[in-house]
C-alpha cells in the first residue's frame, strides 16, 4: 500500500498561494489597470495630451474594476443565515 505525499494529507483541500490561472489572470489584470493606465497617462501627458491621458486612465482603472467586479465579486453568493 503506497502512500501518496503530496501535501498535508487533506484531500480536495486547495492552498492558499496555489498558482491558479485564475489567480494569474487576476494579478495580470490588476497590472494592467493600475500601472498599464498609470504609465500611459503619464506618456500622454508629457507628450501634451493631459486630457486624452486622463481618459485613458479612467477608463483602463474603471474597466479593471468593473472585470473584476464582473468575474470574481459578482458570482459569490454573499448572503447571511437564515
Amino acid at each position: 500500500m503506497a502512500e501518496d505525499d503530496t501535501g498535508s494529507g487533506h484531500e480536495g483541500e486547495r492552498r492558499i498561494f496555489e498558482l491558479t490561472r485564475d489567480k494569474i489572470l487576476l494579478v495580470t489584470l490588476l497590472f494592467v489597470g493600475i500601472a498599464g493606465s498609470g504609465i500611459v497617462r503619464r506618456l500622454l501627458g508629457e507628450l501634451g495630451y493631459d486630457g486624452l491621458g486622463a481618459i485613458v486612465f479612467i477608463l483602463g482603472y474603471g474597466g479593471m474594476v468593473f472585470a473584476i467586479w464582473y468575474g470574481w465579486i459578482r458570482p459569490m453568493d454573499i448572503t447571511g443565515p437564515d
